[in-house]
């Protein structure tokens, strides 16, 4: 396909250096905002730069802590960042996207609730020659990525996050007995990934699902403690066991355990933030994986800025940045350490 180049751009060594390794020091990313570069201002300093991000929902503590990485890091970087919360709505999320198209921007990142949702508007932001920077999810399927607009796709691995929570999962109750599954979004790529991920790790396995597989919840909390407790009265003999598409979900949805027969049910779920990790050092969730917000909008960030700072071509750029996702539980031994790592004071994973 044709490529779009960009209005503005940016530096090779970082961008090779960010794709083999998947994370950075502090020094090169504050490295983009260096007073050498070219779109300075009169006084010699970087030009501020102006983007607009947007994720699923404010209501989510995974996607509420992606906006204070933004905001946060956007000061640090003297990038200007509007904000544009999806709420949950893929309709409500077109819209307001739709809304802002026209006005000024260096970069765009956005995190899709669905697949295909954003597409036409992506589109014409790629005309007007505005770097999109995928966040999370898919903005379209991966070889239509860079057809709509979107030059790099910066995540952790969604089936790896699934497999690593289920697999402890087994692991915990000696992959034998019931279990539920409760997920996010049908039409969210990451959902649908982590169903995959549950599913290669329990077919080894001989555990009974619950309702014939995942029950879909919209990443919203009183659906899915209403889901779970309706299937915690499918079965008069304790489930053995219950994986989560996000800590929200699960945190959520455990108290409702308490003076069943299932009492001492293994949780596991996906996100590994504040919430999710108090829930593993407490003992209500026996482990989460992490899926790093705080990595994925600050990558984004600092990415976005150097494309613009340095003048990057599309080609320079790769079309993918991999991101990790650590499994946490006690024996793990890294509550503390990520602890520290998500704090809204640092912002780093």
């Amino acid at each position: 396909m044709t490529a779009h180049p960009p209005a503005q751009s940016s530096r090779r060594g970082f961008l090779k250096s960010a794709a083999a390794g998947g994370t950075l020091g502090l020094s090169a990313m504050l490295a983009g905002c260096a007073p050498t570069r070219q779109g300075a201002s009169p006084d010699g300093r970087a030009k501020r730069l102006r983007a607009a991000f947007s994720n699923g929902g404010l209501t989510t503590t995974w996607c509420k802590l992606g906006h204070d990485t933004a905001m946060l890091w956007g000061e640090m970087l003297d990038v200007e960042v509007v904000w544009i919360d999806g709420e949950l709505n893929p309709q409500k999320q077109r819209e307001k996207i739709d809304l802002i198209v026209d006005d000024d921007w260096d970069f765009c990142a956005f995190q899709a609730l669905q697949s295909g949702a954003l597409e036409e508007p992506c589109k014409v932001l790629r005309d007007r020659a505005v770097p999109i920077l995928g966040m999370d999810t898919l903005i379209v399927e991966p070889d239509r990525l860079r057809h709509a607009g979107v030059w790099v796709q910066i995540a952790a691995d969604h089936k790896s996050i699934a497999r690593s929570s289920t697999q402890y999962l087994m692991d915990r109750i000696g992959g034998r007995g019931k279990v539920i599954h409760i997920g996010g979004a049908s039409a969210h790529s990451g959902a649908r990934q982590r169903d995959e991920g549950f599913r290669e790790i329990i077919a080894m396995y001989e555990v009974e699902v619950l309702g014939g597989g995942v029950r879909w919840c919209d990443w919203k909390t009183e659906k899915a403690r209403d889901t779970f407790e309706a299937l915690l009265q499918q079965s008069g003999q304790p489930i053995a066991g219950a994986f989560f598409h996000n800590d929200d979900m699960a945190l959520a949805s455990i108290p409702a355990l308490k003076g069943t027969p299932h009492e001492k049910m293994v949780v596991t779920a996906c996100d590994g933030q504040r919430d999710g990790l108090t829930g593993v050092r407490d003992g209500r969730l026996a482990a989460t994986t992490v899926n790093p917000t705080c990595m994925i909008h600050m990558m984004s960030l600092v990415v976005g800025q150097f494309i613009c700072r340095n003048n990057e071509t599309l080609e320079d750029v790769p079309g993918e940045i991999p991101l990790p996702n650590p499994l946490v539980s006690k024996e793990a031994g890294n509550i503390d350490a990520m602890f520290y790592l998500s704090d809204p004071k640092h912002c780093l994973v």
